[in-house]
């Protein structure tokens, strides 16, 4: 929806979907599908560790109790 208000050249919600835009594009012009599969996979490898330790913890608390 354009700025009908006359105050700007532009509202914060045309800014910022401008800004990420070109962040966006400019990471999919230089990366391909498989990086996209990589960062993914690596994110789950990641919470699935930290859950595992969130668990240990938990754990160990039970047993000091």
């Amino acid at each position: 929806m354009p700025n009908t208000k006359g105050r700007g050249e532009m509202t914060v919600r045309e800014a910022g979907k401008m800004g990420g835009q070109k962040g966006g594009e400019a990471t999919a012009r230089t990366h391909g599908h498989d990086f996209y599969q990589e960062i993914g996979h690596k994110g789950g490898q990641k919470v699935r560790e930290l859950v595992k330790k969130g668990e240990q913890s938990e754990g160990q608390n039970e047993e000091e109790i």
